[in-house]
């Protein structure tokens, strides 16, 4: 029998009582799961596994589960990566029992990008729906990849920041990929396919199983730079989440809440642990590896000049010449403006009217102007 590379990882994977450690040990004695279907019946036995696993793999009992399984994938643009290809998220193989295959859709490459997760109770307060999509909305302007669960609460609001300004996500789900639960979050869920991945170690078609969960949650610990926690109560899964990025060396930052709401147990606990607490993107981004601060820094200010630059190209006469006049951090008085570019008083004031209408100009006290950065 021809062995096919993916699959041999899946058949492997697929075959009761090879989990993660077994699959480990397997790869270690064989090398690849193409030698591990190889192998005779004893070698087998001899990798101390059960005798009906060895007796499952001598005879390749899964190769046809798995052919149905490619074909399931493949229909839904999806596909397999193990933990042995670049496009694995590579953070994962720090942690204990990482998937040894994940299903993805989407662009596998912001697998490999700066990440951090969002993740809080599903019935979140008003004060935590604002906070959630701040944080979101502007790490993600800062180039970071959110990651959450798509489910209901702050996972979807954390989704539904990022996807608002066009920023990279990873849904982490615990179903089969083909699989969106809650059904209302069908819209979300192709959005951040749009924008980013929608990535699980469940198989296709695997439906919301109360125990698939707890399981999905290592991946959102274990995946990227830190875990936000934004509410959640005393035994919640998002406490349970960043316990498990705690025991992975991740960064666990909390939004501190009101000590009356059940939901602020989760980040005000964890803050009191030692939790880095957040009121900003800022506060996060600040506790990153320096390698990586340095990188968002120069790509944001890339992005920045970008903008400046196509926004002058939109610029009228008038527009362009008091707009080259006006410094970030050196404000100058309308006089002095009038002065400098030779235009009438009456002209310079409806000239920069028009700018701040564009945000491009704003006015300080005394009748001073500046640039705005955008």
């Amino acid at each position: 029998m021809e062995l096919d590379a993916s699959l041999s990882w899946l058949a492997m994977t697929m075959t009761p009582g090879v989990a993660a450690r077994v699959s480990a040990r397997l790869l270690r004695e064989f090398g690849s799961p193409e030698g591990v279907f190889r192998a005779s019946l004893a070698a087998l036995e001899s990798c101390n596994v059960a005798a009906p696993v060895a007796q499952a793999l001598f005879k390749k009992q899964n190769f046809w589960r798995a052919e149905k399984e490619v074909a399931a994938l493949r229909a839904v643009g999806g596909r397999l990566i193990n933990w042995t290809e670049p496009e694995y998220p590579q953070p994962l193989l720090q942690i204990y029992d990482p998937p040894v295959l994940l299903y993805v859709r989407g662009d596998v490459q912001v697998l490999n990008q700066p990440m951090l997760s969002i993740v809080g109770t599903r019935r979140p307060t008003a004060y935590g729906t604002q906070m959630t999509e701040r944080l979101a909305r502007d790490l993600a302007k800062r180039g970071i990849v959110i990651v959450s669960g798509l489910a209901r609460g702050i996972d979807a609001i954390a989704h539904q920041g990022t996807t608002g300004v066009e920023g990279r996500a990873v849904g982490v789900i615990g179903t089969g990929i083909d699989v969106c639960y809650p059904k209302e979050n069908k819209k979300l869920y192709e959005k951040v396919l749009e924008r980013g991945a929608i990535l699980s170690e469940f198989p296709m078609g695997a439906h919301p199983a109360p125990e698939n969960f707890p399981v999905r949650n290592r991946i959102i610990a274990g995946m990227p730079l830190g875990v936000v926690i934004v509410e959640g109560k005393q035994y919640s899964g998002s406490l349970i989440t960043a316990r498990l990025a705690m025991e992975f060396g991740r960064e666990v930052f909390g939004v501190p809440g009101n000590v009356t709401q059940e939901t602020s147990f989760a980040p005000n606990q964890l803050i009191k642990q030692g939790a880095k607490l957040v009121t900003s993107a800022e506060d996060v981004i600040e506790e990153l590896p320096t390698p990586i601060r340095a990188a968002l820094v120069q790509a944001e200010a890339v992005g920045t000049e970008q903008r400046n630059l196509l926004a002058e190209s939109e610029l009228s006469g008038s527009q362009r010449i008091i707009y080259e006049l006006l410094g970030v951090d050196q404000p100058r008085h309308i006089d002095d403006i009038v002065e400098s570019s030779g235009l009438n008083s009456s002209e310079v004031l409806a000239t920069l009217f028009d700018l701040e209408m564009k945000r491009m100009v704003r006015q300080l006290p005394g009748k001073q102007f500046s640039k705005v950065l955008l």
